[in-house]
């Protein structure tokens, strides 16, 4: 008579079944159970909500910002200027070389409006300026020999002396003599400087995509000669009078050459290179940089010297020169379609879309009459079987009520 075989333990077979029926769960597919609930006004939620995030996307990310392009910001740039004119102030004639500086034909320079002149300055002792802090004295026992003052003119003897006119009595100083407010003399070059011509030279290249262009058109009649600046019929003249940059920059062209200020010409290259390359131009725009209305930082001015030799004696003249700076500033950014941040975008406008579900479901189980009912049908709950009798469903999700699995 054969043997019995040995029984399998239950718990060994129960485990079986819940491994064959955990791995049978792997391969299935699941989709989410779908509900539909005849409420118009949350319909109506619904589909609003769907169609402004449509709106969103299709308007705003792909038509205005374009966001299926791949983009460059900031474009290298080339700057060459020249400015050209004459214009005379009360003692003589002044040409480019003396009221541009510096004369290199940067993206930054200053054409000079008013100067104050002080001539014929030697190394020697002269009366300190009433602008310096405690310059003023009524005797020597008022000044010390040997003090120095960084925001003054030279170095102290320790003598008051009388000042260069008034009754009025200052230190004494070796310096540059005389000192800038004893003998200045002020000269006005603006007369003639709104008709000063500035040609502005800009070149520029997107290197991801290879790009470059320039401002000035390729003309071979003399073109550049003749024309000014317009941005209908001469885009491609950068030739602009001083006066039409101050004007558009909203300035008093008197005042801004008395007191000096900064304004910049900005270059804006905004480029669709999916269109064609003369569908890519400069843009330009003016406005003032400093800060007009501080008074303790409006307006512009530098000083430089002139130095010559006076019956073999070193003698300088002292300009403070007053101007208008002009900086030109180019930017802009250049983008070209490119499939990676078109699938980004529309994956990201997919995704949203499912906003409105969720607010709406949110509605529906928060503020309905019947927001228990709803939340019954919509989500089931795993039941647990006792650990001695496993089961195919302890893998699976069971209606808490007794709803049909899908």
């Amino acid at each position: 008579m054969a043997a019995a075989e040995p029984k399998t333990p239950a718990g060994t077979a129960a485990a079986r079944r819940l491994a064959r029926s955990c791995w049978s769960a792997f391969w299935d597919y699941e989709t989410p159970k779908v509900i539909v609930v005849k409420n118009r006004r949350l319909g109506i939620v619904y589909r609003t909500v769907q169609l402004l995030i449509l709106l969103y996307f299709v308007w705003y990310v792909f038509i205005v910002q374009k966001s299926y392009q791949d983009r460059e910001t900031g474009p290298e740039s080339s700057v060459i200027t020249k400015v050209k004119g004459i214009t005379s102030s009360e003692h003589k004639v002044w040409d480019v070389e003396e009221y541009v500086k510096p004369p290199e034909g940067g993206s930054v320079f200053s054409i000079i409006t008013r100067i104050e002149v002080t001539p014929f300055q030697t190394l020697g002792t002269c009366a300190e300026s009433m602008r310096v802090r405690n310059a003023t004295c009524d005797s020597d026992e008022d000044c010390v020999a040997g003090q120095l003052d960084m925001l003054g003119n030279g170095l102290r003897t320790g003598r008051c002396v009388p000042y260069y006119h008034g009754s009025s009595k200052t230190c004494e100083v070796s310096a540059w003599c005389p000192v800038e407010d004893g003998a200045s003399v002020s000269q006005f070059l603006g007369k003639m400087a709104p008709n000063f011509t500035i040609l502005i030279k800009n070149s520029i290249h997107y290197p991801k995509f290879q790009f470059s262009k320039g401002n000035i058109e390729n003309r071979k009649d003399g073109y550049l000669k003749h024309c000014t600046f317009h941005e209908v019929s001469d885009l491609y003249c950068p030739i602009f009078k001083l006066g039409y940059i101050v004007e558009q920059a909203g300035e008093n062209f008197t005042q801004l050459a008395h007191a000096g200020g900064v304004i910049g010409v900005i270059i804006n290259w905004d480029c669709d290179l999916d269109l064609s390359a003369s569908k890519c131009n400069p843009k330009y725009s003016f406005r003032r940089l400093d800060p007009k209305h501080v008074p303790a930082s409006s307006g512009y001015n530098f000083r430089f010297a002139k130095y010559y030799k006076v019956n073999g004696s070193t003698t300088r003249t002292l300009i403070k020169a007053y101007g208008i700076r002009i900086d030109v500033i180019v930017h802009g950014q250049a983008g070209k379609f490119s499939l990676i941040p078109t699938i980004i975008n529309l994956a990201t406008a997919l995704t949203s879309i499912g906003v409105g579900s969720f607010l709406c479901d949110w509605i529906l189980l928060t503020f309905m009459n019947k927001n228990k009912v709803y939340s019954h049908k919509k989500f089931d709950k795993m039941v647990d079987a006792p650990a001695s009798e496993p089961s195919q469903q302890d893998c699976a999700l069971t209606d808490a009520r007794g709803l049909a699995q899908l």
